[in-house]
């Protein structure tokens, strides 16, 4: 018989009774039944439940076992009595009368708990992280992960990709970002810097003549940690192509997402079938009010600007004259509601940073509310035919200018729709988002700058850089969208020298500059470079929204918490001053801040 186990935890049937089996596992939980043990034994694979009879003499040890030691098993299986049996787990028929029972490993006094669902606070589990990742949940987001990644890799493979590996140690690149950076001991006062992205290598290959290439990348940023978005470092499903145009690169995602929700999302949910839908930017910060759109929530936001310029209410038609927008929020039903809601929402409106949120009730006989008491009644109604409203519905405003009015409003569609319970449940519903303009204006400096990935190609070519206001510019840029979660951004790239130089100088970087700063790539594209693109859905996200979590910790093994720290291992850390001067560095280190005075 084996050491420590002739079976896992989760193998062991009635078919199995009478055998004599070895099992080793952590003690998950103990029930002392009048001199009957009762022991939960828990490995990677599942539960088995231990008898230890009462009389035996291994009892009083048993007794003595702290709960998350780690024992050895050796016993009899035996099918439990009918109304003794759990139909939930797949050993629940059987149970194992322990004859020996050896100690492989005390456990100290726990921080928490293991067994049960409470929740506990996020340092503690990060610190003990080896612990929380025995607990049920947290044991099946990791093995969900490593199974979406097994999936992703399998279905790249059967596209006829190739899996390469980019270098880890390379040169610092603006990706939007700051770098990590690792001092080169080797080359005093020069640092490499950890990839924010395989951007430039994974390009530099299809220069090199290979056709299809991916790989699960990892990815290091030194950015602020948010729900969705883990600080440090995060893997994502990089892959590039060669000779393709913007619908073949959707043409090789969509499958591949679709497919891999469709395996690992409980039955009866829906997820975008075929083609997604193509949304130009532009399209979705008018009707949407974010580049995220999510297309669970069926309200769409509408202009009506014009049914308040030169009105009788005040405000709105100074912000109209202003050259201000008005926009529409619909909120079908809401008509309904009680004043409570509307003065709710409008509560949450001005927490949020706005004047306040206001409204229009329709009723058979017209407009009610404030704004509608001061507004004519053709022009109300114009608002209620140019929302699809109707008697028994309400409508929400959202006044400003600019991004800032149409990322407000897109705020108050997401509050309206889920407050109203609109948003579709049980869905995962895709989306692109096309067509990102190639430029913006620098708010800080005033100037034309680069909104988006400066390697993307410009739609219309040199010729449009050369003729068009840049502002009207757009780019082969995409991304992709579920749920309102950002996946994946990508590109057809920018593959010509000359075509890049004038990209660059737009945005006030002369010919100089790119040559220092990307004269590898720009010099890989002067010896023939295929036309490419590509895209980078995020690994990390794509499990968070499968495994139904509000935060990506919950998806990643070893994380950093919020500070960007690893509470475990306690990293960062100060290093020997011997080490720094191997590195030749000297620290500067900021002045603390003095005390304030009472």
């Amino acid at each position: 018989m084996h050491l420590y186990r002739t079976h896992d935890c989760s193998a062991l049937r009635e078919q199995n009774a009478g055998q004599t089996v070895r099992l080793s596992g952590w003690v998950h939980s103990k029930r002392d039944h009048g001199g009957l043990l009762f022991i939960d034994l828990r490995d990677h694979y599942g539960l088995t439940q231990i008898v230890v009879p009462s009389g035996a003499d291994l009892l009083e040890r048993a007794e003595r076992l702290r709960v998350e030691s780690v024992i050895t098993v050796t016993g009899e299986v035996v099918v439990r009595e009918a109304g003794q049996r759990n139909d939930q787990l797949p050993t629940g028929a059987i149970e194992v009368r322990a004859a020996e029972i050896e100690v492989r490993s005390n456990a100290a006094v726990l921080p928490f708990q293991v067994a049960g669902h409470e929740n506990y606070p996020e340092d503690m589990r990060l610190k003990y992280r080896y612990i929380d990742l025995r607990r049920e949940k947290m044991h099946q987001n990791i093995m969900l992960r490593s199974k979406v990644i097994a999936s992703l890799r399998r279905r790249m493979i059967e596209q006829g990709f190739t899996e390469f590996q980019t270098p880890i140690l390379t040169a610092s690149s603006p990706e939007g970002a700051r770098d990590f950076l690792v001092p080169a001991r080797l080359h005093p006062g020069k640092f490499y810097a950890l990839p924010q992205a395989p951007q430039q290598f994974k390009q530099l290959a299809m220069v090199a003549g290979f056709d299809r290439y991916f790989q699960i990348a990892p990815c290091f940023r030194d950015e602020a940690s948010r729900a969705d978005r883990s600080p440090g470092e995060f893997y994502q499903l990089d892959f590039e192509m060669s000779f393709v145009t913007q619908e073949d690169v959707f043409g090789i995602l969509e499958p591949v997402l679709s497919g891999v929700f469709s395996e690992f999302t409980p039955e009866g949910w829906k997820i975008t079938d075929g083609a997604f839908p193509r949304i130009p930017y532009a399209d979705a910060m008018r009707d949407y009010g974010s580049d995220k759109p999510d297309l669970r929530n069926p309200l769409l936001i509408s202009d009506v600007t014009e049914a308040f310029a030169e009105s009788g209410f005040g405000l709105f038609s100074k912000i109209a004259a202003s050259g201000g927008q008005i926009r529409a929020i619909p909120a079908p039903g809401a008509g309904d509601r009680p004043r409570g809601f509307f003065d709710k929402l409008n509560t949450w409106a001005r927490e949020s940073g706005a004047g306040g949120l206001g409204y229009i009730i329709f009723e058979e006989e017209g407009g009610k509310g404030p704004i509608a008491k001061n507004l004519e009644a053709d022009r109300v109604e114009s608002i209620r035919k140019t929302c699809g409203l109707k008697a028994g519905d309400a409508v929400f405003f959202a006044a400003g200018k600019g991004d800032e009015v149409a990322k407000f409003s897109g705020v108050v569609r997401t509050k309206v729709a889920t407050e109203l319970d609109l948003i579709e449940k049980n869905a995962f519903r895709f989306c692109w988002v096309v067509d990102f303009p190639m430029y913006e204006v620098n708010e800080e400096t005033g100037k034309v700058d680069f909104s988006h990935n400066p390697f993307s190609m410009p739609q219309g070519g040199l010729e449009a850089l050369n003729t068009q206001d840049p502002l009207t510019i757009n780019a082969y840029q995409y991304d992709i969208v579920c749920n309102g979660v950002e996946l994946s951004s990508g590109a057809i790239r920018n593959h010509l020298p000359e075509v890049m130089l004038r990209a660059f100088e737009i945005a006030g970087y002369g010919p100089e500059v790119v040559e220092e700063r990307f004269g590898g790539m720009l010099n890989a594209f002067r010896y023939g470079a295929p036309p490419h693109g590509g895209a980078a859905p995020g690994v990390d996200r794509i499990v968070m929204l499968l495994a139904d979590e509000p935060n990506i910790r919950e998806v990643i093994l070893f994380p950093l918490n919020q500070s960007g720290e690893d509470l475990m291992m306690e990293a960062p850390a100060p290093v020997e001053a011997s080490r720094l001067k191997e590195l030749s560095l000297a620290l500067d280190l900021p002045k603390p801040k003095p005390a304030a005075s009472k």
